[in-house]
């Protein structure tokens, strides 16, 4: 029977993290920027609760984690809102549209 581990959480986390930057990397728009930070906080948060777990049996890392948690969900609310009204003033979310808005 097959035992899953700390190595094996390590390596998803790993995955998720390249996956968050790949696609924060070769998105145009800005909401697959924002998904690709969802991805990256997301390996943050696995981390956190995979090492608490397997190396110090303590719930800190788990607090962490829900802090992750939270901070991710104020920042895609902060963010869609953001996009909203940059879409209305630009009719567009491509992230390199934005130098049109200097004053």
């Amino acid at each position: 029977m097959l035992a899953i581990g700390l190595t094996h959480y390590l390596v998803l986390a790993a995955f998720l993290f390249c996956c968050g930057l790949y696609v924060m990397a070769t998105k145009r728009n800005a909401v697959g920027i924002l998904i690709g930070a969802e991805l990256v906080l997301n390996a943050a948060g696995i981390n956190l609760v995979a090492f608490s777990r397997y190396e110090t049996g303590l719930a800190d890392g788990q607090i962490a984690a829900l802090f992750i948690i939270v901070l991710a969900a104020a920042e895609a609310a902060i963010a869609i809102a953001i996009f909203v009204n940059y879409y209305r003033l630009l009719g567009t979310i491509d992230p390199d549209a934005g130098d049109r808005l200097r004053g």
